[in-house]
């Protein structure tokens, strides 16, 4: 096992160039990069031949379970700027009591709760600040509906990094305490995660920190790239039928593809993909209504609301890198109501004893729309990410405690009486 936080020197990289995603434009990977000159985001790009001589299943087999283990197709080219806070293989769990009440096929939960942080952003987290670290970065600043800013400022904690998070004055109040206890500077915007953004443009421009938020550095993807390499792996280098993932700006869903096509390269998976749902909630839909509408781009969503805060972004954009993948998958956009994300979080954590958090509830949500539709049949297997953990949230009163005081009478207690 090599123990990063010790580690110096070299470690295996495949990296050879940056690439604009809209127009193909090469960008030298060395040096400090944010949008292309196109105003759309870079993707790291490999020597995918050199990979594939190098790195056997056999190996990657032996290595500790970490997203680490998967170095050659990641970009931190020092072993001593590697950022981690234990970034472990996240657990593939299955519904088997509401697979057969459904009558649907296989359901498995991508439960990225246990990462630092409680979430998924760890995943970019770890990435993007292990290369502002390698690439000489002091200061970042991002928006955030939560959880991201708290991967972001336990990740700059841990490097010396200072860290500036922006936030939507209605934010949880766990996420901001979070966020300031692990280290950053934390302000409340009276807006939405997009009016959080422009202040962070604004203070880049004027104080010259680094702006990490989504897709606009090239890094997060690479780290939300993992929990493709994983899924892949996990399921023995065979993908699923369908993936339902939160989507607010939706870094995880092209990361993924990414993956994909990657992993194929070296030829460890064939050409068959997963069809790619995208989940929103219904009041803030954007992706939907243009994979509807069949354009490329999704125009801001106004008056955006939802208690599922981290599918809270009006407008994303990687739009078209989100459409595509959907498209290319034959997969589909939909959305689900808050009251419908509110009773699966509750079915789930009552049938199953999982708590997902209000984002991976959603995914439960469409994924039954789906099955009672048709759009998911019967024996397909499904994957559905739950994005952080459930501990996270302020809970619904579940309505299911007694206070005892003096005799109990046993028999009506146990009958529910």
């Amino acid at each position: 096992m090599i123990e990063f936080s010790r580690a110096s020197g070299d470690l295996p990289t495949f990296v050879t160039h940056l690439e604009c995603s809209l127009t193909g434009e090469r960008y030298p990977a060395n040096t400090l990069q944010t949008l292309s000159r196109a105003g759309r985001p870079l993707l790291v790009r490999y020597d995918l031949d050199g990979v594939r001589r190098t790195l056997t299943r056999e190996v990657l087999a032996a290595r500790p379970q970490t997203l680490w283990r998967y170095r050659e197709l990641l970009p931190v080219r020092r072993a001593e700027n590697v950022v981690s806070l234990g970034e472990v293989v996240t657990p593939l769990i299955p519904l088997p009591r509401i697979a057969d009440r459904l009558g649907g096929g296989e359901i498995l939960i991508k439960d990225e709760g246990r990462l630092p942080t409680g979430s998924f952003k760890a995943r970019g987290l770890a990435l993007a600040v292990s290369m502002a670290k390698e690439l000489g970065i002091t200061t970042m600043a991002m928006p955030t509906n939560g959880n991201a800013g708290a991967a972001m400022a336990a990740y700059c904690s841990r490097s010396g990094i200072k860290s500036y998070v922006f936030c939507p004055d209605d934010t949880p109040e766990v996420n901001i305490r979070e966020i300031a206890m692990q280290g950053a500077e934390v302000f409340l915007v009276d807006g939405l995660i997009d009016d959080c953004g422009k202040l962070v443009s604004e203070g880049e421009r004027s104080v010259g920190w680094f702006n990490c938020s989504t897709l606009r550095e090239p890094y997060r993807i690479e780290g939300k790239k993992t929990m493709g390499l994983e899924l892949a792996e996990q399921l023995g280098w065979e993908l699923p039928d369908v993936i339902f993932y939160p989507t607010g700006g939706g870094t995880g869903i092209i990361a993924m593809w990414k993956a994909f096509a990657e992993l194929e390269t070296i030829g460890w998976i064939g050409p068959k993909r997963p069809r790619m749902v995208v989940v929103q909630a219904a009041g803030c839909a954007p992706m939907v209504k243009a994979w509807q509408d069949g354009v490329e781009h999704a125009p801001r969503w106004e008056n955006a609301h939802t208690f599922a805060a981290g599918i809270r972004v009006p407008q994303a954009i990687g739009d078209f890198l989100i459409l595509r993948a959907v498209r290319e998958s034959g997969g589909f956009a939909t959305a689900v109501t808050d009251e419908a994300i509110a009773e699966a979080w509750g079915e789930v954590a009552a049938e199953e004893g999982l708590l997902l958090c209000p984002e991976g509830a959603a995914t439960y949500a469409a994924y039954k729309d789906a099955v009672a539709d048709g759009r998911v049949g019967p024996g397909e297997r499904v994957v559905l990410f739950n994005c952080a953990s459930g501990l996270k949230y302020p809970m619904p009163d579940a309505g299911r405690w007694l206070k005892l005081g003096g005799a109990i009478d046993w028999p009506r207690l146990v009958a529910g009486k």
